[in-house]
């Protein structure tokens, strides 16, 4: 585990922004514009998702996907210059938040400035070709990190950027030695110190899947050494297996609990219930009280709490990553969740998200009870997931407590609770 990484992580958001479809115009300038209401959403770190040039070779969609990157060290025209990105990160900063970007240093475009410079540093077809390991990514090269001159270059560009952001969220960083990573980690902080690596971890099934080709793949374990945070991939699908049926509840619960036993004291996982690759959370629960049960309970995970840019009005389509597809913030779909996340990022503040043990529990069907425990205090968590109304048995004290999300009174009696369909979280 990177020994350093501050349990304090776990009391944060993190809101991702895609800047291309964020809105109409789709600029920098524009995201600018709108950071007073996502500071108000509980914001502590804003992400980009690639800020680069696109590549024109073998573009997906008609603009291309933003991780088949051509020119590392560059901002995409599209956005605006590099001087309105500076304007941006410094009105972050201004505002209290901080800001990472997209690191993406598996693959690069097919015509990208390294492809043309140093065509060496690429992995090679048998025929001498470009190619790519993974076989629906056309739109990309792979990049091959036995060339030490790679490492080089790709650190000191990490070190350009962190003069002026807070960190990186690394794409698909198991793809990627691990010696890499402590090294770029360990020289970054002499330019950036204190700052925040975040690994998009990857599937059990692909890991397996990649390590049985002879290439790398980390497991989060091993990511853990070199990043503070990394995704819950390890856990998401058996979230979404519930949702689509074709799984169980206690399936999920497993998955969870066992995060507490095979990583490190101060692991810190990205808690998602959507980001740019998945479903939108609104599309996989429909029902909008039931999504405001699945939003409590994503906030009271252990761990950072991320917001996909929509999310917060509760959008169902999922924005293209190859094409123009605007947010649309005032669609008929969509449910106000604003008022709902910015309180509830104000619970995940509490001290006891930071530190304590966590232990979640599938008690009767589509219900969750999660309860924290830290020096003597407890925070209890009760989450009927199609919120429907019902008493649920608990391990708390009896008496009459203030549901922490709306003030309201929430009473144990004998040992029960009536959570009237509704997330509840109470302090004991």
């Amino acid at each position: 585990m990177a020994t350093v990484t501050d349990k304090a992580l776990r009391q944060q958001m993190m809101y991702q922004v895609f800047v291309r479809n964020f809105s109409a115009a789709g600029t920098f300038s524009e995201v600018r514009k709108h950071l007073d209401e996502i500071k108000a959403l509980g914001t502590d770190i804003v992400w980009f998702m690639p800020i680069h040039p696109v590549g024109e070779k073998q573009r997906k969609g008609s603009l291309g996907s933003p991780y088949a990157i051509s020119d590392y060290r560059a901002v995409n025209s599209e956005f605006g210059t590099l001087d309105d990105f500076k304007s941006l990160v410094e009105a972050i900063h201004s505002k209290g938040m901080k800001c990472i970007i997209d690191v993406v240093y598996n693959h690069t475009s097919p015509d990208s400035v390294l492809s043309k410079d140093h065509p060496e540093w690429f992995y090679h077809r048998p025929d001498g070709s470009f190619g790519n390991r993974v076989g629906d990514w056309y739109d990309v090269i792979d990049l091959d990190y036995s060339n030490k001159e790679l490492w080089d270059y790709q650190i000191e560009t990490l070190k350009y950027w962190a003069e002026l952001v807070d960190g990186f969220r690394c794409d698909v960083a198991p793809l990627i030695p691990l010696e890499f990573w402590l090294r770029a980690r360990q020289e970054v902080e002499e330019v950036r110190p204190g700052c925040i690596w975040l690994s998009e971890s990857i599937e059990p099934d692909f890991i397996t899947y990649m390590r049985s080709r002879g290439l790398t793949a980390l497991s989060d374990s091993e990511i853990f050494q070199a990043f503070d945070m990394c995704y819950e991939y390890d856990a998401y699908g058996a979230m979404k297996a519930y949702l689509d049926g074709s799984g169980t509840l206690g399936d999920y619960v497993a998955a969870i609990n066992r995060q507490e036993s095979i990583f490190p004291d101060n692991y810190v996982k990205l808690r998602f219930l959507e980001n740019h690759d998945q479903t939108r959370a609104s599309y996989l629960i429909p029902d909008a009280d039931a999504l405001k049960v699945w939003t409590a309970f994503l906030f009271f995970q252990k761990g950072m709490t991320l917001i996909y840019n929509g999310q917060e009005k509760g959008v169902a389509h999922l924005p293209s990553l190859f094409d123009r597809d605007t947010v649309d913030w005032a669609s008929g779909e969509t449910v106000d969740l604003t008022h709902y996340i910015a309180r509830l990022s104000q619970i995940k503040r509490e001290p006891i998200f930071a530190d304590s043990t966590y232990l979640l529990d599938a008690p009767a069907p589509d219900t969750l009870v999660a309860l924290r425990e830290n020096d003597g205090c407890k925070l209890l968590g009760v989450f009927p997931l199609k919120a429907q109304p019902g008493l649920m048995r608990v391990s708390f004290p009896d008496g009459v407590y203030q549901n922490l999300i709306s003030g309201e009174p929430v009473e144990v009696f004998r040992g029960m609770v009536s959570c009237a369909g509704k997330a509840v979280i109470i302090r004991g």
